[in-house]
């Protein structure tokens, strides 16, 4: 009887009953999932590793991005934005002491459109740029989309050419990636090949040097550069490595006829040992006013105009 009372008193507090958690228990939790979707099953961690694989395939054959970057001061802003460097955002100094620069770079970013126009706080700036000297101006520079090396070789074929390459192999200085950019362009070549680490990108720098040429010249960025050339080998382009002492003069290699593949080193350095040994000739560039080395700028633009003198 007392349990009873307890049950019909109108008190707040803990019932007697189960809640429905008995009839829940009898209804089962339905069907067994897959392994691969069990949390800590082996089979799930193997499905999972199966995918990052994927996507660093893929990822692999885009080329990747390079990090966004800040071109910064009146005098670069305006030469960047005056020769058509890719742009997001300019930002400006609020209460700005305006002069011609100033004035100049402003129109340019309207004039292009596509370009934001931010107002920000000296100090923002400062936070930015780490402290550099801005003047009040700050462009950023987004991040440049590399092509794939089996890229190019598809652009010649789609041209129905023979394949004209350059391979940078050990070029760090920015303005000379540009330079050789430029060149390509000019001489009807499909691209330019550069390795992941230890070499210029596509920077600010590179785009201005390469007077907007890059634009329309993709640069791929290859994980191992000897693996890449091997690539174009069984691909059946010939990889010619310029080199000071190389055996056979440019103008005497009959390989630039047909598809070819133009490896350029560091002017100090020159090849590194691996790529030196991959390439399939190593040529010279004559000079008779006895100059020990030619910048990559140069260099590919010899062999490059020697082949399209040959092709045309």
């Amino acid at each position: 009887m007392a349990a009873n009372n307890r049950r019909m008193s109108g008190k707040k507090g803990a019932q007697v009953g189960s809640g429905g958690k008995r009839r829940r228990g009898l209804e089962g939790k339905g069907p067994t999932p897959p392994a691969e979707m069990r949390k800590g099953h082996a089979k799930q961690r193997a499905a999972q590793a199966k995918t990052r694989r994927t996507q660093t395939r893929t990822q692999g054959r885009r080329g990747g991005k390079s990090a966004s970057e800040l071109v910064v001061g009146r005098n670069p802003v305006y030469e960047a934005l005056r020769e058509g460097v890719p742009a997001s955002t300019l930002y400006v100094q609020q209460f700005i002491d305006s002069d011609e620069r100033v004035r100049e770079a402003l129109q340019l970013a309207a004039d292009r459109g596509g370009i934001n126009l931010m107002e920000a706080p000296r100090p923002e700036l400062d936070r930015m740029t780490n402290g550099l000297n801005h003047q009040g101006l700050v462009l950023q520079v987004p991040p440049y989309e590399y092509a794939h090396p089996e890229d190019l070789l598809d652009a010649a074929a789609d041209a129905g050419e023979d394949a004209l390459i350059v391979a940078l192999d050990g070029v760090t200085d920015p303005r000379n990636l540009g330079a050789v950019v430029r060149s390509v362009a000019a001489f009807g070549g499909h691209g330019v090949v550069v390795p992941e680490r230890r070499a210029a990108g596509m920077t600010a720098g590179a785009w201005k040097t390469s007077a907007g040429t890059a634009a329309r010249t993709p640069v791929a960025r290859a994980t191992n550069l000897t693996r890449a050339l091997e690539q174009y080998q069984k691909a059946g382009a010939v990889v010619v490595g310029l080199a000071a002492d190389g055996e056979v003069e440019i103008g005497e290699l009959a390989a630039l006829d047909g598809p070819v593949v133009i490896v350029v080193g560091s002017e100090g350095k020159g090849l590194s040992r691996l790529v030196g040994e991959t390439c399939d000739f190593r040529a010279r560039i004559p000079m008779p006013g006895g100059a020990e080395s030619l910048n990559a700028g140069v260099a590919a633009g010899v062999v490059l105009y020697e082949a399209a003198r040959r092709r045309s």
